[in-house]
């Protein structure tokens, strides 16, 4: 009879222990929902519900391989965006509990939406499937995309007769370029591999596996030390340009209230990156130090004047001086801008 009694007891204080380990998680899960639109800066601290702490003999936050018991929005931790994290709570009672959340931090600055002035329209071959786009003087050098048809080719701006051009292998998508000095550095989609070119004849000079933290070949720049590379992903990866394989170091993209993700077309001026959102007419300006985004452009009038479809989107940026040059896949124009 009193064994009986003793396992009622247990039973009962078993049912207790869940239901109060169910409060803590169920309160953590309503905060982290709560704080998903509104998001963190860096610097904030989280302040978890009180059903979480007072029950709580450690919390710590892990991401991947790393962890921490600072409950503090640290860059050394977290990145701009979104941070897929684990809660880790020790109770008093001796349980361990774990729940998944997505903290997003974001820019503390408001981004600057900045207006330009259309100043002059040049002809662009509507056949070419813009993937890279840059200008040097008055040539411009252009990536083609499409599996069987891609190809890098120079031409001068305002005609569209290629000076020089040179056709990728069947199985190859080109994607994004840019210039070092006497070569063009070219990006693949899915061959996980670069082309380096001759930039006067365009004839490939060698090739490059990318580092296996990218995903994809998508845009590429040059900030006169540093590769920019995006793979469609919040993250844009600096490499070595001696050794394209090698990553120095990425950072993550975020404006003051929403994270960016699918920059795709990239372009470095005057110490800003310049970045396309893919299928979105809009161009960010990011500062390559933290990954805020400071402006934005917002090009939809010139976008719907040349898309039909879902493919023909802006896709091209490049500056001539200090204006700022725009393009897309398959248009029939290339735009100047001058930005105000």
């Amino acid at each position: 009879m009193k064994k009986n009694i003793l396992i009622g007891c247990l039973a009962v204080l078993m049912l207790a222990s869940c239901k109060d380990d169910k409060k803590v998680l169920d309160s953590l899960v309503d905060y982290n929902n709560s704080m998903m639109e509104k998001g963190y800066h860096f610097g904030d601290k989280l302040t978890l519900p009180k059903e979480v702490t007072e029950d709580a003999e450690s919390i710590s936050i892990s991401f991947g391989d790393k962890e921490t018991s600072s409950l503090t929005i640290d860059p050394n931790y977290f990145t701009l965006g979104d941070n897929a994290v684990t809660f880790n709570i020790k109770t008093k009672g001796g349980e361990t509990l774990t729940q998944d959340a997505t903290i997003n931090v974001f820019a503390k600055n408001p981004e600057q939406k900045i207006n330009y002035e259309i100043i002059t329209e040049y002809p662009h071959d509507p056949k070419n499937f813009v993937q890279g786009f840059q200008v040097e003087g008055n040539t411009i050098y252009e990536s083609d995309g499409q599996n069987g048809s891609s190809q890098i080719l120079k031409y001068t701006l305002g005609t569209t007769t290629p000076l020089a051009s040179t056709k990728q292998a069947q199985e190859d998508f080109s994607e994004g370029s840019t210039i070092i000095g006497d070569k063009v550095y070219q990006l693949t989609w899915q061959s996980k591999k670069g082309y380096i070119y001759d930039k006067n004849s365009l004839k490939l000079l060698s090739d490059f596996p990318y580092p296996n933290v990218l995903g994809e070949g998508w845009g590429l720049t040059y900030d006169g030390k540093h590769l920019i590379a995006s793979d469609g992903s919040k993250l844009l990866y600096f490499l070595d340009p001696a050794n394209p394989s090698k990553l120095i170091k990425y950072i993550a993209v975020a404006g003051s209230s929403q994270a960016y993700d699918q920059l795709n077309e990239l372009e470095y001026h005057n110490g800003f990156i310049y970045a396309n959102v893919w299928q979105k007419p809009v161009i960010l300006k990011i500062n390559p130090a933290n990954g805020e985004v400071v402006g934005t452009f917002d090009f939809t009038d010139i976008a719907k004047q040349n898309t039909k479809g879902s493919d023909d989107v802006l896709n091209g940026i490049a500056f001539k001086g200090d204006n700022m040059l725009v393009t897309g896949k398959n248009w029939s124009k290339i735009y100047e801008v001058a930005i105000k």
